[in-house]
């Protein structure tokens, strides 16, 4: 079995720490970013489904999402969007408020950034055009004019909250998986970007090393921007000479594993479509249909 289809984990060099029930936690976790989301996976049925199904439910109703015009069918998306993460994800408490509290705040703010652009002359035949909630000279900031810019802001914010449900509930290991398994993409494509993918938090840990390193040595005192410039000018070798080793180490275990040498790979953690992933698009597709039709135009 290739460790090279064990989701693009192909060996330390990756930075990837194989978990098993000896090793710590922590020392894993600092090398493997995606260790704290296996081993503490909550009991949430959006866990449990395909990362695929949690794609490909969302992605029509973020087209629709995109060309509709009105404000109550992306507001009744964002509520639909946000009560599927409160159900099948697990949410801190700072995350619910932002959900809760930060949405309608963003919204709000959005319709006013928005509506500032917006030529007063298209929004001339809006029944809210005579309205004026800002008036500076000859400008007019009309009632019209922020409600255009609000449901821009709406359109925005639940094409994110679609987004979140795959985004939140699955890894970037557990995608690439899916899509060699079920998409049928090369798996030399696949792990070979996860491989690249892994490098962004491995230089974060090794430039707080770096940096523990200077400061121990008092090689970082100093203040202001000259002295910021300077710091960071004196990361850059050091930060440089780990990337090259680390890509070294990389291709070293690729290759002793023999990646790229035959068209299949064998898989340490299967990833097939369930009758539960089904399940969850049909159903997701059939409540933004009837969203979708009670509320377009509006």
């Amino acid at each position: 079995m290739s460790a090279a289809g064990e989701g693009g984990a192909v060996s330390p060099g990756l930075g990837a720490a194989p978990v098993d029930g000896n090793e710590p936690h922590a020392a894993s976790a600092a090398l493997d970013p995606f260790a704290a989301h296996r081993t503490q996976r909550p009991s949430r049925f959006l866990y449990a489904l395909n990362p695929l199904a949690k794609l490909a439910a969302p992605v029509p109703v973020m087209v629709v999402v995109m060309f509709s015009r009105g404000i109550a069918l992306p507001l009744a998306f964002i509520v639909f969007a946000a009560a599927v993460l409160l159900i099948g994800a697990r949410l801190s408490g700072r995350a619910i408020a932002a959900l809760l509290l930060g949405i309608p705040v963003a919204a709000l703010v959005l319709g006013v950034t928005f509506g500032v652009w917006i030529d007063p002359s298209s929004v001339a035949d809006h029944p809210a055009a005579s309205v004026t909630l800002v008036s500076i000279g000859d400008w007019d900031f009309t009632l019209a004019a922020y409600l255009v810019g609000f449901a821009t802001g709406l359109r925005i914010l639940a094409i994110l909250l679609l987004s979140l449900i795959a985004g939140i509930t699955s890894t970037g290991t557990e995608f690439v998986r899916s899509m060699v398994a079920n998409l049928r993409v090369p798996y030399r494509l696949g792990y070979t970007a996860l491989a690249a993918l892994r490098f962004v938090p491995r230089f974060g840990h090794e430039l707080e090393i770096i940096r523990a390193a200077h400061r121990v040595r008092g090689t970082d005192v100093g203040r202001g921007p000259v002295a910021a410039v300077r710091r960071s000018l004196g990361y850059i070798v050091p930060l440089l000479a780990s990337a090259i080793r680390h890509a070294e180490r990389v291709a070293l275990a690729m290759d002793a594993r023999a990646f790229g040498a035959h068209r299949t790979r064998t898989e340490r953690h299967l990833s097939p479509w369930r009758v539960r992933d089904t399940v969850f698009v049909a159903c997701f597709l059939a409540v933004s249909v009837v969203i979708a039709v009670l509320t377009w135009g509006r």
